[in-house]
């Protein structure tokens, strides 16, 4: 079963309460997302270190309940 976009939305919410989240559905299908996620959480880490911390907040739903993540991740501008 695909997953909501506001479920993607909340868990990374949860994760990251500062961050400001954009999903869109690439498809059309709740399988294939793009997120994008700003937060002053990623402040001084690595673009892989980001994507970790968004990864591990969906707790472990990438490649099975969550097909396809594009993801971009930015700290705010001051």
């Amino acid at each position: 079963m695909p997953m909501d976009a506001g479920e993607i939305e909340r868990m990374i919410r949860e994760a990251l309460p500062d961050a400001t989240v954009e999903i869109k559905d690439l498809a059309g299908d709740g399988d294939h997302y793009a997120a994008t996620v700003t937060s002053a959480s990623f402040r001084g880490k690595s673009r892989v270190q980001q994507h970790q911390l968004v990864y591990g907040a969906l707790g472990g739903r990438m490649g099975g309940v969550l097909h396809a993540l594009a993801l971009t991740t930015a700290v705010p501008q001051d």
